[in-house]
């Protein structure tokens, strides 16, 4: 008889956005006059801008001629979408990346998920807690994150590095050593950065300890204040040690036409061996390309129209965000986040858990948001809001919040 990876029986419960959809969904089932609003999944709502459809359309009408079909896309990604990421993502900012160096795929959440596969089964990690949590659930289908207590909701071999209130939600350097370092700043779920100068002793720290930071800088377009980096790359000697994962979705609304991409300098390596090549040799195997007219979308994303239009699309969001962070703010919640990310990190009030104040929401104000605890034990007692709905649903779910 067959045998299953017995790493997938190790994953407690359900998936966090999947329980919380279910229990959206139960409730609207029960009470179908009530309207109910979700801040919870980071999904955008907003349509494609203008310079994104022109692109997508143009590239649909070149599928159609023989001369100008496209079949499968270059292993990397269409050098012209690599060259616009490469000059206005990281030349532009004075980061030495080169086309050859970005492998384009189609989001950075199938790339974290993903990326773990080259690195050896006895490589130890250090998590953010709370995390995203497709960064420690990969690595458990691995196999590389021990026995899990289900009474702390921690797994025995994973490092984590509580980021609460006493250090602003952000890391600290790990007492223990670890082989491979999750960082995502902006930092979903909450919404807290780091500056250029904290970063750089990340770096300085992974070159020093022979680790390899896995950047997730998936919200920098967000970014508002001037010391927050955009790119790990930044820093100086990144490029021996991190590897950075881009996305589309959340800068220029592709969460449903899916792209991002993935840079490993040539630099990085274990010992003799290039992870570039590795992660190569994995992208050429496993991977066919995101699709052609997707890859022209993204071209149009770096365009002067493109560039204007996501400027207002992102601020749309922002201020959706400042809405959400003031408003509550003036109710007398505890709240972070908001500034340069599209997340606001709520304390929930009077002693409640995450899940508690999940269904006090969800009854009372017919708002759903992120339960904290779903992120990781530190996450308990708080709560995730994201500024991705419509202003309008925005303001009523903030009033309704704010009458509790």
């Amino acid at each position: 008889m067959f045998k299953v990876n017995e790493n997938y029986l190790k994953l407690p419960g359900s998936y966090l956005f999947s329980t919380v959809g279910k229990k959206q969904r139960a409730y609207q089932e029960a009470h179908p006059d009530k309207k109910v609003i979700r801040l919870s999944i980071g999904d955008v709502t907003q349509p494609l801008v203008p310079a994104i459809i022109e692109a997508l359309h143009k590239a649909v009408d070149e599928m159609g001629h023989a001369e100008t079909f496209r079949g499968y896309a270059p292993d990397l990604g269409y050098e012209f979408l690599r060259n616009a990421i490469a000059d206005n993502d990281y030349k532009a900012r004075g980061c030495q990346i080169s086309a050859d160096e970005i492998f384009v795929s189609d989001g950075a959440k199938c790339d974290s998920g993903n990326i773990q596969e080259i690195f050896g089964l006895d490589n130890r990690i250090a998590v953010c807690d709370p995390v995203y949590p497709v960064y420690v659930d990969t690595n458990v289908m691995a196999g590389r994150t021990g026995t899990y207590d289900p009474v702390r909701e921690t797994w025995s071999d994973v490092i984590y590095m509580p980021c609460t209130a006493d250090n602003n939600f952000a890391p600290e350097l790990p007492k223990e050593t670890p082989d491979i370092i999750y960082l995502c700043f902006p930092n979903n779920p909450t919404g807290s950065t780091i500056t250029k100068a904290q970063l750089q002793e990340w770096v300085d720290y992974a070159n020093k300890t022979g680790a390899v930071i896995i950047y997730d800088a998936a919200y920098e377009a967000y970014i508002s204040e001037a010391d927050v980096p955009h790119s790990i790359y930044e820093c100086e000697g990144a490029r021996t040690c991190a590897i950075e994962l881009r996305s589309f979705s959340k800068n220029a609304g592709f969460t449903g036409v899916r792209l991002g991409f993935t840079v490993i300098p040539k630099e990085l390596k274990s010992g003799d061996v290039s992870l570039h090549s590795l992660w190569a040799r994995r992208h050429g195997t496993k991977y066919n390309g995101a699709p052609y007219i997707v890859q022209r979308a993204g071209e149009a994303v770096y365009s002067p129209e493109g560039k204007a239009q996501l400027k207002e699309q992102v601020a749309y969001y922002m201020k959706n965000a400042a809405y959400i962070l003031n408003g509550l703010k003036e109710a007398g919640y505890t709240v972070s986040g908001g500034v340069n990310a599209p997340y606001i990190w709520l304390k929930a009030p009077n002693g409640m858990t995450s899940w508690e104040f999940f269904d006090h929401m969800l009854e009372n104000a017919n708002v759903v948001g992120t339960p904290g605890s779903g992120f990781g034990p530190s996450g308990e007692t708080y709560f995730r809001l994201t500024a991705f709905g419509s202003y309008e649903n925005t303001v009523e779910a903030v009033n309704r919040i704010k009458a509790l």
